[in-house]
């Protein structure tokens, strides 16, 4: 199943490139005993991620009966990031071999263990990187990313897919320098998220998955998640040995090498098999000089396409 968030924060499954509404349905069943949402708990998408299993035979019955030509084709309704209030972005630094080569980076996700971000950092499919800066580097990165179905605790990696609700795609946008990595990393719009999330069922193993990322149509990340250092299980099992994983929460996975800058003009679009696809612009309107000294610290990023250096 292909759940997304659209237009005014409804809730549709995709089908056969069509939005189905199931706002409603969703809302009047987690409404009633025993789930009884109120204003206290979460978003009403975090509720269906916590309550899937009991609102899931609904939601197929509902697609059953509406048949293949009701809701809206997709090019009709404005994608939303099919999260907006995850209690954490857990993400994996240096967790490519071939990413780690190109940032000459000594150490990798083994010793480094986990980051996070902030979730204001989200944005919604088809919106604007805001590059805050005018003398920073600022780069894309492609991840594969996990979306936590129920609260995680010291899970192994035998377990740890049993935990995942389902997967997304993620720009993992960045700004070099010396500053801590979530600094650099949680600037607002600096996480696009999604288009929609697809469900294990449907996207099959995680441990095998094409990603890559263009710019203005020229290629810059290809890969496959089987490349990953730390798998998408070891890596969800290694972060709930640290932190309680709360339904809804965002676990991705890491860059692969590619990584390059982007500018005021660009357009960066991540495809990832078996998801879909993810576009966003990029702006440098009202960026101002950075207030901080992390410029030519850290490390040392591959040169910008076309750069002789």
């Amino acid at each position: 199943m292909r759940i997304a968030r659209f237009n005014d924060d409804r809730i549709g499954v995709i089908v056969d490139g069509r939005v189905l509404d199931v706002t409603d349905q969703i809302a009047a069943q987690l409404a009633a005993p025993p789930y009884q949402a109120s204003h206290s708990l979460p978003s009403l998408p975090r509720l269906l991620i916590t309550y899937f299993a009991a609102v899931r035979p609904m939601l197929e019955q509902l697609v059953a009966e509406l048949g293949p030509d009701a809701g809206l084709p997709l090019e009709d309704v404005r994608l939303l990031a099919p999260l907006a209030d995850p209690t954490k972005i857990v993400a994996a630094p240096v967790n490519y071999r071939d990413h780690q080569s190109e940032m000459n980076e000594a150490s990798h996700v083994s010793s480094l263990g986990f980051f996070l971000k902030s979730p204001s950092s989200i944005l919604d499919p088809g919106g604007t990187v805001r590059l805050p800066y005018t003398d920073r580097r600022f780069d894309h990165e492609a991840e594969f990313a996990l979306i936590v179905g129920r609260r995680a605790s010291h899970v192994t990696p035998e377990e740890a897919l049993g935990y995942v609700f389902g997967y997304t795609g993620l720009m993992d946008i960045t700004m070099r320098g010396g500053e801590d990595r979530s600094t650099r990393k949680s600037f607002d719009t600096f996480t696009p998220l999604g288009p929609w999330i697809v469900t294990p069922d449907e996207l099959g193993s995680p441990e095998d998955v094409d990603l890559e990322l263009s710019v203005n149509g020229e290629l810059r990340q290809k890969a496959n998640t089987r490349d990953l250092i730390w798998s998408a299980a070891r890596f969800l099992a290694y972060a709930s040995t640290v932190t309680v994983l709360e339904p809804g929460d965002v676990v991705t996975t890491g860059t692969p090498a590619g990584v390059a800058p982007i500018e005021d003009g660009d357009r960066v679009e991540l495809t990832v098999e078996g998801i879909g696809h993810l576009y966003v612009d990029v702006t440098a309107e009202g960026s101002v000089p950075c207030p901080t000294g992390g410029a030519g610290r850290g490390p040392v990023p591959p040169p910008a396409p076309g750069d002789s250096k």
